[in-house]
């Protein structure tokens, strides 16, 4: 049977033509036989070492090489015609490539070990490794402390619902409000700006320490920081729209935000930020929405709260899955939000001006009937996020009385 062949043309070995053969004899068996030819004048040269180098045998290793033109007086020539160069026959070798002795794959790509070494840290997740390389340090490298079931379709759902800031505000359409209602809007604006920057350095600052195999959840923590971006944005843009100054940040507003960004672990400042504050936060915005003044007003409220609706979410699945494996976690979180508490005890809690911005706004107008229903508005929104802690600490294990005692103890700057 005549051996394969394999024309290169005028392609050269520092031209890619490497890839041509081994594309022609991966799938040969050791000892078959491929005949190349070529027009390349190094080809000769440069095959003789590709085959020494991969494992290969050259046969006729002179084949091609620079003759004496007749009557030269010894100058070399290299033939430029295909039929003039003579065929190079390789002898399919049997050797590895000498780079993937040792190699192991980093699992399955499909597959979440529950601790994956910290050599898989920088290649994607079922690749095959070559022996050797770095070996990162990622401390958050335990399934059981990071992972949920349900990151992979919340990582979906995140990357199909992005919006883009310019286009999914009405920002020119047109409204007219009293400069006192402009001032409410414009404080409240204030006050979320200032909470969704604390909603995007705390999870930010876990992205590098989670291990990369775990790559869901990263991509699903690095979509919440885009989403807390835009909500920094739409609610600064909102602040800014009628005028150029934003409203009054407290010093016990900052305080309490300051310990959601201290916490160091993990697991507990998901449930800090995502359980507990930005739960709240999800009935906030939904008063707001429901409350605004104007339609650009309500629809930065209602953007940010199909966002954060996600980040509840994913923080709830990924604690309720970790407390079913490590009963002490719920002793953890309790500690948490003593420890808060009593940290923000001497504090004034949510700012005085914000307070009565959303008074206003719930209120519609300034008249004594419509203040006093705007407060009795905002008094049960408390009670609604109050209701609403408590059953996602009961959904996390915690008894209904303990729920309610640690729902009380919440900071009362909501995040």
């Amino acid at each position: 049977m005549s051996p394969a062949a394999l024309d290169l043309g005028e392609l050269g070995l520092d031209g890619g033509a490497h890839l041509l053969l081994r594309r022609a004899l991966g799938p040969m068996r050791p000892g078959e036989h491929l005949r190349v030819r070529g027009r390349d004048p190094a080809l000769p040269v440069h095959l003789a070492a590709w085959c020494r180098t991969e494992g290969h045998h050259l046969e006729r290793p002179d084949a091609g090489r620079a003759q004496p033109a007749p009557g030269s007086g010894g100058a070399a020539y290299a033939p430029t015609d295909v039929a003039d160069a003579p065929d190079a026959l390789i002898v399919r070798g049997d050797r590895q490539d000498l780079r993937w002795l040792g190699a192991a794959r980093a699992g399955a790509t499909t597959e979440v070990q529950s601790r994956p070494p910290a050599a898989w840290g920088m290649a994607a997740r079922g690749a095959l490794l070559e022996a050797g390389g770095p070996e990162p340090h990622f401390d958050i490298d335990d399934r059981d402390l990071v992972w949920s079931e349900v990151a992979p379709r919340l990582y979906a759902h995140a990357a199909a619902r992005q919006w883009d800031p310019a286009t999914a505000v009405p920002w020119a359409q047109p409204f007219t409000l009293a400069e006192d209602v402009e001032a409410a809007v414009v404080q409240v604006m204030t006050y979320l700006v200032e909470n969704e920057q604390v909603a995007l350095l705390v999870p930010a600052r876990f992205l590098g320490r989670i291990h990369p195999h775990f790559r869901e959840v990263v991509q699903l923590l690095a979509v919440q920081v885009a989403d807390e971006a835009r909500h920094m944005e739409i609610f600064t843009r909102r602040a800014v729209l009628r005028g150029d100054a934003l409203g009054t940040s407290s010093a016990g507003g900052r305080a309490s935000l300051f310990t959601l960004v201290e916490e160091s672990d993990f697991s507990l400042a998901s449930f800090l930020l995502s359980v507990l504050g930005e739960g709240t936060f999800v009935d906030l915005l939904g008063f707001i929405a429901q409350h605004a003044p104007d339609p650009v007003t309500r629809q930065v409220a209602w953007l940010a709260m199909q966002d954060e609706r996600r980040h509840v979410l994913f923080g709830v699945a990924h604690l309720a899955q970790h407390a079913r494996l490590e009963p002490g976690l719920r002793d953890r979180l309790r500690a948490a939000v003593e420890r808060r508490y009593e940290a923000l005890r001497d504090t004034a809690g949510l700012n005085a001006d914000v307070l009565d911005a959303l008074v206003v706004l719930a209120a519609g107008e300034w008249t004594p009937g419509a203040i006093g229903t705007g407060y009795r508005r905002v008094r049960q929104l408390e009670r609604q996020m109050d209701e609403g802690r408590r059953r996602r600490l009961e959904r996390l294990g915690f008894p209904a009385d303990e729920a309610a005692s640690l729902s009380a103890l919440h900071t009362r700057n909501f995040m």
